[in-house]
């Protein structure tokens, strides 16, 4: 599942591939933007911003998109294409002049802006480590503003800080030792930014340590509790648990958690959207008898 990580390690490999190509043919095969072409262009760059993908071309366009949960890019050689079981998932095709194309596979969202109006899609992303324009002081700010909030909701949203997807969310949990739904006033919102940022770098910009949180990236141990559901905790032994997803909730994604490393609340105390419990209590107090 692509996370901030993902999306940066991927722009660096699309630049090696396409930077400073002239783009020969395109096809952007969505309805809204079927009749937009951008042959003749050069291929400046790709920047990101949390999990979004900025691929900005000479003459001050940008081409936007969203992987979501599937979507990918990949580039062939010259002379080269994608197999024909993939084409009918194909969104957008850019062939350079060299011979290289991208193909963008399942992208569900998709936009074609003036590059000075990239704002406009990403304006309300929080802040990303990712990026030169990082503000560890706004991100901790906007983390800290609803103290009720459980922690792994808070990370997930994007408009508080930008790039933290359920793998580090979990993660993160695990690091800081508390359950997933202890609500983030009682955390150290500091410290918690400053793990965040560092693990993101550290996955994003160092050889083989791609999403690996254990420090070892032995299959089955490169992870402290994500996909580790009834399995003993690596640090413990204490069977890691897991509870479901909040369908179309995505503050609620499914969380693995080692009750004896991170005390505190259960996924009894998970919230919704507006801050209401997303679901009621299995068990209710039965009313006092009746006087007679």
């Amino acid at each position: 599942m692509p996370e901030g990580d993902s999306v940066h390690k991927l722009a660096r490999r699309l630049d090696r591939g396409l930077k400073g190509s002239s783009i020969v043919r395109s096809d952007l095969r969505m309805p809204r933007l079927a009749t937009r072409d951008l042959t003749g262009r050069t291929l400046l760059e790709h920047a990101t911003h949390g999990k979004h993908l900025l691929t900005r071309f000479s003459g001050g366009v940008s081409l936007h998109s969203h992987l979501l949960m599937d979507g990918s890019w990949t580039v062939t050689r010259p002379g080269k294409r994608l197999p024909t079981r993939l084409m009918p998932q194909v969104r957008v095709v850019l062939e350079t002049e060299g011979g290289a194309t991208a193909y963008g596979l399942d992208l569900h969202q998709l936009d074609l802006v003036a590059t000075a109006d990239e704002q406009q899609l990403v304006g309300h992303l929080g802040p990303d480590p990712l990026r030169e324009d990082w503000d560890h002081a706004e991100a901790v700010r906007r983390l800290a503003a609803d103290p009720d909030v459980p922690l792994a909701s808070a990370m997930l949203d994007q408009t508080r800080m930008a790039g933290l997807g359920n793998l580090w969310a979990n993660e993160l949990c695990f690091l800081v030792g508390r359950s997933p739904w202890t609500p983030i006033g009682e955390v150290d919102v500091d410290a918690l930014v400053r793990l965040a940022a560092r693990a993101l770098r550290h996955s994003a910009l160092v050889p083989g340590a791609y999403q690996v949180t254990t420090g070892t990236s032995r299959r089955g141990e490169d992870h402290w509790v994500s996909g580790r559901n009834r399995r003993p905790c690596l640090r413990c032994g204490t069977t890691v648990r897991m509870v479901p997803e909040i369908p179309d909730d995505p503050a609620n994604r499914r969380c693995w958690w080692c009750p004896s490393c991170q005390p505190g609340p259960g996924p009894e105390a998970r919230i919704d959207s507006s801050g209401r419990p997303s679901r009621p209590p299995s068990r209710r107090t039965p009313p006092p008898a009746a006087p007679r």
